[in-house]
């Protein structure tokens, strides 16, 4: 196994695949490293490609204090994981929790980036959710510390943007779920209070967002409620940025939908790569409904 360590001495496990220009995935709450196998396995063949196990999901290691869980924490593990193998810059894929990550990462250390691409990000972050979202994070992590792996994979795992990847492909989703019941509980708990109910609202992050210039792709499924007015925010704040929607499709989109996901980051990081990724034009800002407005017409 390889492994990556942290400042504050947290060993991460990484895969490593393939070689070019550097990928690095990082997974969602529901996930692990090997969520993201089908894109390890596409981009792989181009790229060297890297997928890392958060804190608190083994075979990374667990610490059992809740100060080690924090929003900067999973940013800053990123930077571990890069430091590790000597990768100055590289283009970064998260997935919801790791979604947040790549965006906080994006801010604070946007040398290191090619590219961003934040999918499915957005839960409990438009302001008349906080307080619910908060607490049913803290819910759910009670439920956890009670529950065995099986119980919590089969009730997180079939909440309502997850039944449609059950629906289209119950293969592919029983085998999330089972990945799933295999999560270490301690370190779910953690990471639910740490990571997720202290993290900021995206909606408080306005200014961070206008000043990123690098390269961002926002993807979400058209289903995946708490996301969409988010992923829409993000789209008309980050000038860098552009928004994929992904029909009839839920949040885990990159293993609902891989042929789409992979097809819409393979173009993304063509044109990032080929100079032509373009920042969005002021033109296309004004108030005018048609662009044809005057004084006569106001």
């Amino acid at each position: 196994m390889l492994f990556a360590m942290t400042d504050d001495g947290v060993k991460l496990h990484y895969l490593s695949a393939g070689s070019g220009t550097p990928l690095v995935f990082v997974h969602e709450f529901a996930g692990a490293a090997r969520s993201w196998e089908p894109q390890l396995r596409f981009f792989s063949r181009r790229h060297r490609c890297i997928a890392f196990d958060a804190r608190g999901y083994p075979p990374s290691d667990v610490p059992g204090a809740a100060s080690a869980y924090s929003q900067d924490r999973a940013r800053d593990d990123i930077v571990a994981v890069l430091d590790h193998l000597n990768i100055e810059k590289a283009h970064i894929v998260g997935l919801s929790m790791g979604a947040f990550a790549t965006l906080h990462f994006g801010f604070t250390y946007p040398h290191r980036a090619h590219s961003l691409v934040v999918a499915g990000c957005g839960y409990g972050a438009e302001k008349a959710a906080r307080e619910q979202f908060r607490a049913e994070t803290e819910a759910t992590a009670w439920f956890i510390e009670a529950a065995t792996g099986a119980a919590f994979a089969d009730r997180y795992g079939a909440g309502p943007a997850r039944v449609q990847f059950q629906n289209k492909d119950p293969r592919g989703w029983a085998e999330f779920r089972d990945m799933l019941a295999e999560h270490s509980l301690t370190g779910a708990a953690l990471t639910l209070r740490g990571v997720q109910k202290e993290r900021p609202s995206l909606f408080d992050l306005e200014e961070p967002m206008r000043n990123l210039s690098v390269p961002t792709l926002i993807m979400t499924g058209d289903e995946d409620e708490p996301c969409l007015m988010p992923a829409i925010f993000m789209k008309r704040t980050i000038r860098s940025a552009a928004l994929q929607v992904l029909p009839n499709s839920g949040h885990t989109i990159n293993l609902e939908e891989p042929a789409l996901f992979n097809a819409a980051l393979a173009e993304f990081i063509t044109q990032v790569e080929a100079g032509r990724w373009q920042s969005r034009d002021p033109r296309s800002l004004g108030g005018s409904i048609l662009g044809m407005a005057d004084e006569h017409s106001q």
